[in-house]
């Protein structure tokens, strides 16, 4: 695990669109996760930091302990948070320990316009049930791209967002990824001039 860390004040402080944000946790589901896909984090979401609104967390889960910023209510399954609210909760209540990846590169307009495409279409959308989220993940495995998306896990919406915002490459079907692939360890590739730096750990 890395050694570099971070102030959760510090880390909202320097959040950007794009970056990172993964976590571990302890209970069984979170076990369970990390077990099958053989990786050390169990959730990842991502950072929407756009004009003068606070730096917020574009994640999928199964709670609904917070309102989605994009709806105002609170809902399971795709969701719009408050970053510090939503790491808070992640810390506090899920027993969870959190790192960061900042995203490396400039994001332009577009990568902005793209990404607010992929929120609009995407909040609220369903978390999968456990078989489901089993057979969306191994139908990633083998490059299928069957899945319509009617429901989405937390790294499948990470990686459907960074695909239609052009910083990841889709020659694999975004249920092929799973948290651990936006470990370092992977050494995930991003669309040139594109990359994530380490992970940094936040408490």
């Amino acid at each position: 695990m890395p050694d570099a860390s971070l102030t959760l004040a510090d880390a909202v402080a320097t959040a950007a669109t794009g970056d990172l944000w993964l976590f571990r946790g302890r209970s069984l589901a979170d076990r369970t996760i990390q077990t099958l896909t053989n990786s050390p984090v169990n959730h990842v979401g991502m950072v929407v930091a756009i004009d003068d609104l606070p730096p917020l967390l574009w994640h999928a889960e199964l709670g609904r302990t917070l309102p989605d910023v994009w709806t105002g209510e609170r809902q399971r399954g795709v969701q719009l948070h408050l970053l510090a609210d939503a790491v808070r909760t992640w810390g506090e209540r899920y027993g969870q320990r959190a790192w960061t990846r900042q995203l490396l590169g400039t994001l332009e307009r577009r990568h902005e316009d793209r990404l607010m495409e992929v929120i609009a279409r995407f909040d609220g959308r369903p978390f999968p049930t456990t078989p489901g989220l089993a057979r969306q993940w191994l139908t990633g495995r083998v490059r299928r791209r069957g899945s319509s998306l009617e429901t989405v896990y937390c790294a499948e919406l990470v990686a459907t967002t960074y695909q239609h915002m052009g910083l990841l490459p889709d020659r694999r079907p975004a249920s092929w990824y799973d948290p651990g692939r936006f470990w370092s360890g992977d050494r995930i590739e991003l669309v040139a001039p594109f990359a994530l730096a380490g992970e940094v750990a936040v408490g």
